[in-house]
């Protein structure tokens, strides 16, 4: 069995370089260079170039790995996996709106090991290995200690093309605006996960997520001692599309409201 942990400051140190990529190219970026993959889903040169340089690294830190990445210049699914979003918040970045992050995740197996997730604009690194804690920066953190909703703030991701879930969607951020002291769209999963990790929010929860958007981000939620689960409360987050994240506390008062909403 691989060393985990052996694996992690070459990964970070990857991380790093292509957060510096993504603020060197938007200090020249105009959103003129954007492209449309789909319906309100847009991508860049910056996407690709990041993601090219992430695989090409990792490939040289395990090379016996897998990939599953974003824009499709990796693929082949093994025991290993390196789950990649070379730039999650494109629609950020191409806007000049922080916030957007690197998000680099190890999986064996089906369970993720190691998560990294770089915030660009604030030069934030998070960071975890399963069984080892959830760091930002070097220093340790946890998710708050927050128990009842009506104290706690909640952030989410609004859909941008997948809208056969809106009506519970809409149902579910009523019911959240009268019960929290409210709640945040910023933009990236990535970072939504990791600012419940240390604390900035106290739930979290998004349908529609792929891999990518989510693998790190989890392993940090959890070794910071938050829950992670989908909307039945079940495990099928990492590639059922759909995820209810809580610093522990509101586990079941969050799940509730969730599923309430989501499977009536």
């Amino acid at each position: 069995m691989t060393d985990i942990s052996s694996l992690l400051q070459p990964t970070l140190d990857t991380a790093a370089r292509a957060a510096a990529f993504i603020r060197r190219e938007r200090s020249r970026f105009s959103y003129q260079k954007a492209e449309i993959k789909g319906l309100n889903d847009l991508v860049s040169y910056v996407d690709r170039g990041s993601e090219e340089l992430i695989v090409r690294e990792l490939a040289l830190i395990l090379p016996e790995a897998g990939f599953i990445v974003e824009e499709n210049s990796a693929s082949g699914k093994k025991d290993f996996n390196w789950i990649v979003d070379p730039l999650d918040g494109t629609t950020n970045f191409i806007h000049g709106i922080p916030c957007y992050a690197v998000s680099i995740a190890l999986e064996y197996k089906g369970k993720i090991v190691l998560g990294v997730v770089h915030e660009v604009s604030r030069d934030e690194c998070f960071y975890a290995v399963k069984g080892k804690g959830a760091f930002l920066n070097g220093e340790p953190i946890r998710v708050s200690d927050r128990a009842m909703l009506s104290e706690s703030l909640i952030a989410t991701g609004f859909p941008i093309y997948n809208f056969s879930r809106l009506e519970p969607f809409m149902h579910t951020l009523s019911h959240l605006m009268k019960s929290t002291h409210g709640i945040r769209r910023i933009g990236a999963a990535a970072a939504d996960l990791c600012y419940l990790a240390c604390g900035r929010v106290d739930a979290f929860f998004e349908y529609n997520l792929n891999a990518w958007d989510v693998a790190a981000g989890s392993l940090i939620v959890e070794e910071a001692g938050g829950s992670v689960t989908d909307f039945s409360g079940g495990e099928n987050w990492l590639f059922g599309k759909e995820i209810c994240c809580t610093n522990g506390y509101l586990k079941q008062e969050f799940e509730t409201v969730i599923r309430n909403h989501f499977q009536a």
